[in-house]
Parts: C-alpha cells; sequence; structure tokens
C-alpha cells in the first residue's frame, strides 16, 4: 500500500464567514497543494474539509498520516469519540446533536477506504508544511473575497 503524507489546514474570516482550506499531499518525491474556499462557514468545518479534500485526492487505497493542527479533527479520531457518535446516531454524551455531521459521515467513509492515521501538530509554530497550509487556507479566503 502506498504510504501518502497529508498536511491541512484551514482557517475563517469570521467564524462563521469566509473560510479557506488548505492541502499538501505528498508521496515520495511528489508533491500536491490544493485549496479552497466557502462564503458562510466554520473554522472547523474548513479543516474537517482540507482532510476530505487531501483524501478524496487518492486514487487508491493508501496508507495516510494526517498533520492537523485542529484538535477537534484529530481528537475526535484518536479519542475514539467519532465511533461513538456514529454509535449513537450522530449524538454527543449530552444527546445533542454531533455538529458538522455531514463532513464527519464523508471523512469517517474515507477512513474505512484508507488507512488512516492523525498526528496533532502545533498550528502557527516552526512546521513548515503546516504555516503551506495555513497560507493556502488564507489566500483562498483573499482570492475568494476579491472575485
Amino acid at each position: 500500500m502506498k504510504q501518502v503524507t497529508l498536511y491541512t489546514d484551514g482557517a475563517c474570516s469570521g467564524n462563521p464567514g469566509v473560510g479557506g482550506w488548505g492541502a499538501v499531499l505528498m508521496y515520495k518525491d511528489f508533491e500536491k497543494r490544493i485549496s479552497g474556499a466557502e462564503e458562510a462557514t466554520t473554522n472547523n468545518r474548513m479543516e474537517l474539509f482540507a482532510v476530505i479534500s487531501g483524501l478524496e485526492c487518492l486514487k487508491e487505497p493508501c496508507e495516510v498520516t494526517v498533520y492537523s493542527d485542529s484538535a477537534y479533527t484529530v481528537n475526535a479520531f484518536n479519542n475514539g469519540w467519532i465511533y461513538g457518535w456514529e454509535k449513537d446516531g450522530w449524538k454527543k454524551a449530552d444527546n445533542k446533536q454531533v455538529l458538522n455531521t455531514d463532513l464527519w459521515q464523508r471523512l469517517l467513509a474515507l477512513t474505512r477506504t484508507h488507512s488512516v492515521k492523525f498526528v496533532k501538530v502545533k498550528g502557527h509554530a516552526d512546521n513548515e508544511y503546516n504555516n503551506i497550509c495555513d497560507k493556502l487556507a488564507t489566500d483562498a479566503i483573499k482570492n475568494f473575497q476579491s472575485a
């Protein structure tokens, strides 16, 4: 199985507001950068969408290590919350609806196609690829707003 590294980040100008996401996929010496923006969204949705978009670029099942500064995204998998939410009909422990269920369902399906490991990185620090993803996301917001 091919081993892929995926760095992701999401950003929002206002929360909710115009949001952007960025991702960098790496396989051997190949690197692909992708990004996009949405008009009325949240930072958490953009964080999730960045991971989804990166995984959707893969044409066959791969082993993927996802690096994200989003505790929201990483902890949902590493702490097993997402599996409980799914089992409980997308309700949290307090019986409230899980936010962003549409994106969690898409992401969960992708983690069943690919072997995915999530790693939390410190945001806005010295991680080169996290900073690249942040710039991709914020540039996508700027381009969207000026269009």
